[in-house]
C-alpha cells in the first residue's frame, strides 16, 4: 500500500501549519529564560559557605536569603564535588542554615565612563562621596581581557613625576610599572602623594585596598586636592571590609584604568597596597581549604598578582598608556618576603625606602643602591646614565666606608675615591632631600645631578664627619 499525495487544499494547510509551528517555536526560544537551579546554604566556616544543589561556574555570583529577606551577595570561589565554595562580598549577618542560595546571571562588573572622574566608589562601584549613582557608560568586566605582548607598545619616553632623585636616578617610562617597597612608617604614602600631585598624566586613577579607613579622605583632601580630584578616580575598599570585596576593588582599579587607556589617554595608576590584595587572596584560599605553601601564602596569591599587574603598561598601537605604581609593604622591612620577592619578579621596577636615612630625616628616604629602573637605558641619553653610573658608584664608596670614617680611623688621601666620595657627600644629602610640596621637573632634576660633579665641594678633611644615613 502506497501513501497517496494530499489533495491541493490539505498540502496548503499543512505547509501553513508547519510555517506557523516553526514560528511560534522561534518565538519561544526567543523569549525562554534559562532554568536558575536554586540550592541551600549547608555550612558556613568564618566567611566561606557551602551551598548544595546550586549550578554556578567558577567566579558566578549567588545570592544567600538572609531570615529578615535580604540579599548576601557572594561570589563562586571555589567547589568539590556537589558543594559550591561562596564568599560574601558584604555583610553576612542574619544568613541562617538551609538559607535558600540563588544563582544569579552575570560576573562583576564596573560601569565606566567620563562621569566616574573626580568619584569615590568602593570595591561594588557605588558611590562613597555622597554623589549620584553612576549612571553614563558601558558595562565592563572587572577581569579585563588579555593582551597579546607583541602588539603592546615599548616603552621609550620618559614620564616626570616631579620627584628629583627618582626623575634622575631611577627614570620611570611612561607605561612602566613600578614597585614601592617599604615598611610601615618610612614614608611610603608620602611619596605615594608627592607623585600623585606632580606627575604629568591625563587621568589618575587610584585604589586604595585593604588601608586604613582615615587615609581615604586623608588622600583625597592632602594628597590630591580640589583641582587634582578632578582628573582623578578613587577606589576606596578599606581594611574592613571583606577579603573579596577588597580584591574587586584592586581589580575595578586595573578595569577603569584600561577604560581611561583605551580612549588614548595617559593613566597613572596608584595602589596602595599589593601587599593587601595578596593578603586578601590569602585569607579566600585558606577559608576554602587551599593548603599553605610559603610562610602561610597558598599557590593561588602568586597566581594572582601578575594577572592585576599585567593588566597596566602601553596599550596597542593608537591607544595610551597606563603607568603604574605599586606599594608593596615589606613586613620587618624584610626584602625578602613572599609577596616582596613576587613583586620584584614581575614588576618593570623597584623603589626601595630605607629606615636608616627616614631615621635620620632624609625624605624621601629613597635606597638608591637597592633600587632600580629597568627601562632607564631606553628612555634616557648616554650622558644621564654615565651621570647615574657615577653617582651609583661614589654613593657605594661612601656607604662602604661610611663606619671606617665615623670612628676616625681613615686618613684623608689614602683612597682617592674615598676621598671623592667624602667631598661629594653634603651634596648627594641635600639632592636626595626633598620636601614634599616642593615639585622638581625632569629637566631639572639632571640638571641638578649634573651640578653635583660640577660645583666645588668641602675638601676631605672637612667632610671626614660623615652625616649619616
Amino acid at each position: 500500500m502506497t501513501d497517496k499525495p494530499l489533495p491541493g487544499p490539505d498540502k496548503d494547510r499543512s505547509r501553513q501549519a508547519v510555517a506557523r509551528l516553526d514560528r511560534y517555536m522561534a518565538r519561544a526560544k526567543e523569549q525562554s529564560t534559562d532554568l536558575i537551579v536554586e540550592g541551600v546554604l549547608r555550612r558556613t566556616v568564618g566567611l566561606a559557605m557551602e551551598a548544595e544543589g546550586c549550578h554556578a561556574a567558577l567566579g558566578g555570583r549567588c545570592d544567600v536569603v538572609a531570615d529578615d529577606g535580604r540579599r548576601v551577595e557572594t561570589e563562586v570561589v571555589g567547589f568539590a564535588g556537589e558543594r559550591l565554595y561562596l564568599m560574601p562580598v558584604g555583610d553576612m549577618r542574619g544568613v541562617v542554615p538551609n538559607a535558600r542560595v540563588i544563582p544569579v546571571s552575570g560576573t562583576p562588573e564596573v560601569l565606566v565612563s567620563d562621569e566616574l572622574l573626580g568619584r569615590v566608589l568602593d570595591g561594588r562601584g557605588k558611590p562613597l562621596d555622597g554623589g549620584p549613582p553612576i549612571v553614563d557608560g558601558h558595562r565592563v568586566s572587572l577581569f579585563g581581557a588579555p593582551i597579546n605582548p607583541l602588539d603592546r607598545q615599548p616603552i621609550r619616553e620618559s614620564l616626570d613625576v616631579g620627584v628629583r632623585s627618582i626623575n634622575s636616578l631611577l627614570s620611570i617610562g611612561r607605561g612602566q610599572r613600578m614597585g614601592l617597597f617599604a615598611g610601615s612608617g618610612v614614608g611610603k604614602s608620602m611619596l605615594l602623594s608627592m607623585m600623585t600631585r606632580n606627575t604629568e598624566a591625563d587621568v589618575v586613577v587610584v585604589g586604595l585596598v585593604g588601608e586604613r579607613g582615615r587615609e581615604v579622605k586623608e588622600f583625597i583632601e592632602d594628597s590630591l586636592g580640589t583641582e587634582g580630584m578632578q582628573r582623578s578616580v578613587v577606589v576606596a575598599t578599606p581594611a574592613d571590609d571583606t577579603p573579596l570585596m577588597r580584591m574587586h576593588g584592586a581589580w575595578m582599579t586595573a578595569a577603569i584604568a584600561e577604560h581611561f587607556r583605551d580612549q588614548g589617554k595617559n593613566v597613572l595608576l596608584l595602589m596602595d597596597s599589593l601587599t593587601r590584595f595578596a593578603q586578601a587572596q590569602r585569607e579566600i584560599a585558606l577559608a576554602i581549604g587551599e593548603p599553605p605553601a610559603t610562610k602561610g601564602y597558598p599557590p593561588s596569591v602568586f597566581a594572582k598578582l601578575p594577572q592585576l599587574v599585567e593588566r597596566a603598561g602601553n596599550g596597542l598601537a593608537g591607544q595610551g598608556s597606563i603607568t603604574a605604581v605599586y606599594t608593596v609593604l615589606a613586613e620587618g622591612d624584610d626584602q625578602n618576603d613572599p609577596v616582596v620577592d613576587a613583586a620584584r619578579a614581575i614588576l618593570d621596577g623597584h623603589i626601595v625606602l630605607s629606615r636608616d636615612m627616614a631615621d635620620a630625616g632624609i625624605y624621601p628616604a629613597i635606597d638608591i643602591e637597592s633600587s632600580i629602573s629597568r627601562a632607564f637605558n631606553n628612555i634616557v641619553d648616554v650622558e644621564h646614565q654615565q651621570l647615574v653610573s657615577r653617582f651609583r658608584h661614589v654613593y657605594s664608596t661612601y656607604q662602604q666606608n661610611r663606619d671606617l670614617v665615623a670612628v676616625g680611623a681613615y686618613q684623608p688621601g689614602t683612597n682617592a675615591e674615598l676621598d671623592e666620595a667624602l667631598k661629594l657627600w653634603p651634596g648627594i644629602v641635600e639632592f636626595l632631600r626633598q620636601h614634599y610640596a616642593k615639585k622638581v621637573s625632569f629637566e631639572e632634576s639632571v640638571r641638578e645631578l649634573r651640578a653635583i660633579f660640577d660645583e666645588p665641594q668641602e675638601s676631605p678633611q672637612q667632610a671626614t664627619a660623615p652625616v649619616e644615613v
